[in-house]
């Protein structure tokens, strides 16, 4: 068995260890982050330069999970928009402003405002109508994978990657063709750390729309230096707004009007004092769902396959019992944490679990800590497929809880219900390549042999 986190090196703090994201090639670093938790459950942690970029002014970093509960519950003391969402600053105050028009990076009432404009998109017939087509999807992405006498695949390309993509074309009502769009644009983003990741390419111009080809005469270039423009700014994606524009153009310019997918009924809503959706807003929603509505899954899925193939007597099990299925994605997910850790900035002089925070600082939470907590999770490092209760925290806590919890929950159980049906076993072909990010626990290989 290749195992997927190898033993720590010695010598450096754990704080750096934990920070750099380098760290995460051999994966996450649990050992560091235990003993923070125990030593230091609120600890400072000092930005070094990694990969270029230059250095920061360094962030409390919060482990245990009550205390991560209370942050994320307290958006008039901790602020998503204050200094954004991400542990690096925006490089000038202009980016800051820009980022900050994101429902991600906005406090209420603002993001109050926008949130529920979105909730109001996601009708009961529109929800029921994404949930059949997920199932489809797996089904059909399964039926390509899975056939023949057994053999060999990569299941974070060839499995995990196309069903958010074609979940998130049905969401966001993009044609088909141009799904894999949806994944370079959340590569670039989300690998931004990752010289793989942060000029991915791989959609195929030839087969996209004349909206596709509009949108990529505008993809910006690597520099002198070879590094790609921050993908956080509007100037490092032209590409992925021109299009989010184009479509909400092609979406209002229907003689039936827009359609019945989630963003079709956004732009048709009202808020409580009668205003729309503007242009600009609807371009960041675009860009929240085409990146953070495809990251959790892209990572999340072939996450729960490594699970499955590190503990084959908890595969064995719940091919054996599918009824064990629903309690098998909460530790799925929780046991493979996609998203490790959030930012937010201190409006106000305050503490956390005993610790003096000064207004302005800045509060990095750990959902990757927050999710091993020995106080909440009975042996956390275990993969426990029945584990009851599982309070984890993939999907964030208060305001910001994420929208698409459900609809995510829906694509790990369809997938596995029909891969664990077509497979008898699931074993490592070679060594997984992770991601290197200190924000996402990413697979960017998973080479698997599967017998039938």
């Amino acid at each position: 068995m290749t195992p997927a986190t190898p033993p720590e090196g010695p010598q450096r703090p754990d704080t750096e260890v934990v920070f750099d994201p380098a760290t995460y090639t051999k994966g996450v670093p649990f050992g560091a982050l235990a003993r923070l938790r125990r030593d230091t459950p609120v600890a400072w942690v000092a930005e070094i330069p990694v990969l270029g970029w230059p250095a920061g002014p360094g962030f409390w970093l919060v482990l245990r999970h009550a205390d991560v509960e209370s942050v994320l519950t307290s958006p008039k003391l901790f602020s998503s928009a204050l200094g954004a969402t991400q542990i690096r600053d925006p490089a000038t105050p202009q980016a800051l402003d820009y980022v900050r028009q994101m429902m991600l990076n906005m406090d209420p009432p603002e993001h109050a405002r926008l949130r529920r404009l979105l909730s109001r998109s996601f009708t009961p017939r529109a929800v029921a109508g994404l949930e059949d087509r997920i199932r489809g999807h797996a089904r059909a992405i399964c039926d390509r994978v899975f056939a023949g006498p057994g053999g060999e695949c990569d299941f974070a390309k060839d499995v995990a990657a196309d069903l958010p993509l074609l979940t998130l074309a049905d969401v966001l009502g993009v044609p088909e063709q141009d799904r894999w769009l949806l994944f370079d644009w959340s590569n670039r983003v989300i690998g931004y750390q990752d010289p793989d990741y942060a000029s991915s390419a791989e959609f195929d111009p030839a087969q996209g729309t004349a909206m596709a080809q509009e949108a990529l005469a505008l993809r910006p270039a690597a520099g002198r230096d070879g590094r790609m423009p921050d993908p956080r700014t509007r100037e490092g994606m032209p590409d992925l707004y021109v299009y989010a524009h184009l479509l909400a153009e092609e979406k209002r310019r229907r003689p039936e009007g827009p359609g019945d997918d989630v963003m079709s009924i956004l732009l048709t809503q009202a808020d409580d004092g009668g205003g729309q959706v503007s242009v600009a807003e609807f371009e960041n929603m675009f860009w929240l769902f085409a990146v953070a509505g495809n990251e959790t899954l892209r990572n999340g899925l072939p996450g729960a396959c490594v699970a499955l193939i590190e503990h084959p007597d908890a595969q064995r099990r719940l091919r054996a019992d599918p009824a064990l299925l629903p309690s098998a994605v909460e530790e799925m997910l929780r046991w493979w944490t996609p998203v490790m850790t959030f930012r937010r900035t201190t409006a106000t002089d305050c503490e956390i679990g005993g610790q003096p925070i000064r207004a302005g600082d800045k509060v990095v939470v750990s959902f990757t800590s927050a999710n091993r907590d020995e106080a909440v999770f009975a042996d956390p490092d275990r993969f426990d497929i029945g584990r009851q209760p599982n309070p984890h925290l993939v999907f964030g806590h208060g305001p910001h809880f994420c929208l698409g919890a459900h609809l995510a929950r829906v694509q790990v159980r369809a997938l596995f219900e029909e891969v664990l049906a077509r497979t008898s076993s699931l074993a490592y072909a070679g060594r997984p390549s992770w991601l290197r990010s200190n924000f996402q626990r990413g697979v960017k290989r998973l080479p698997v042999v599967w017998t039938p």
